[in-house]
């Protein structure tokens, strides 16, 4: 969730709330006794009619007061509001550290169990690889979640490190795969060159790796083809480089798309301890995006037959474009 503004904090819209009723109680006493009490006392003495004069006066109290109202009803209300969205917030929190525990509670079990078994029995060695390929796989799952959380700790934090550094973002997709092939060994991903020539953009090279990880991992993770299937587009558009990101997964709900972006959410209901996933790889997508001055979007296709996800990245003009 954003932070709140300073001025939007329920504390200080609490207390404003107060304040906002004392001084409505405070001003109707002090027209209706001192205020009231004079003007009768002039009206007197002008030899006016009291009832045009007061009649005047009467409106700008109800006027005073019913913005005074107003204001109070406006600060329950954000009150409210804001209420609401620290309950959900705490639903998904909730959700992501019981999921979380399991994704890691899971392969640990797991090594645990080979290496009591590795203890207690001799194996060959073809028998003793095949285990430990299960346990590398298991240590790889371990790994990833762990540096899911230090990744969205260092982002937060912009502690994240490393320079920007001007690159082509299409020979970084090239060299990420290559150097991850064996990560998505049973998929089919393919990268389609750009008819355009080489482009360039500021980039962290650690965080970029890391919104490839996470959108190549999701890609794989919500698909349940034979063979899934990974397609990555470029298309150049006013000085905007649009990586499109389209795979043959189960697609997105169209109510879930406008909030799988929000930290911990996982598609489903956020009680929903089915839900897969930890709900921050598609946050972490969006903050790097974000601080790269792009943005990430998504969309499924027809039929649920897959999904897309487009990150839109500033392109930085060449020498040409500058004269």
């Amino acid at each position: 969730m954003k932070q709140t503004k300073w001025f939007l904090h329920p504390i200080l819209i609490f207390i404003f709330s107060i304040a906002a009723v004392a001084l409505s109680l405070f001003l109707y006493i002090y027209w209706y006794v001192e205020v009231s009490a004079g003007l009768k006392n002039v009206i007197q003495k002008a030899n006016l009619d009291p009832d045009q004069v007061l009649a005047s006066q009467t409106w700008l109290v109800i006027l005073v007061l019913s913005i005074l109202v107003g204001l109070i009803l406006l600060g329950i209300f954000i009150i409210f509001v804001y209420n609401q969205k620290m309950l959900q917030l705490y639903r998904l929190q909730r959700n992501f550290i019981n999921n979380f525990t399991h994704e890691l509670k899971t392969p640990v079990t797991s090594l645990k169990l080979y290496l009591e078994t590795f203890h207690k029995y001799e194996f060959s060695r073809e028998d003793q690889l095949k285990y430990i390929d299960y346990m590398v796989q298991d240590a790889d799952r371990l790994s990833h979640n762990i540096n899911r959380i230090l990744n969205l700790a260092k982002v937060e934090s912009k502690t994240y490190g490393g320079k920007f550094v001007t690159e082509d973002p299409v020979k970084m997709v090239e060299g990420f795969y290559k150097k991850n092939r064996h990560l998505f060994g049973n998929c089919e991903i393919n990268i389609h060159h750009p008819p355009e020539s080489a482009f360039s953009c500021r980039i962290n090279l650690s965080l970029f790796e890391m919104l490839l990880m996470n959108l190549f991992t999701n890609a794989v993770k919500y698909n349940e083809s034979e063979v899934p299937r990974l397609d990555i587009y470029f298309e150049y558009a006013g000085r905007e480089l649009y990586i499109r990101f389209e795979d043959n997964g189960i697609g997105i709900p169209k109510p879930e798309i406008k909030k799988i972006f929000k930290k911990f959410y996982q598609v489903g209901r956020s009680d929903d301890m089915s839900a897969k996933g930890t709900g921050l790889g598609l946050y972490l997508v969006e903050s790097i995006a974000g601080i790269h001055k792009g943005k990430v979007t998504a969309e499924s296709k027809e039929g649920g037959k897959g999904s897309v996800f487009t990150v839109m990245l500033p392109v930085k003009p060449s020498r040409a474009d500058l004269k």
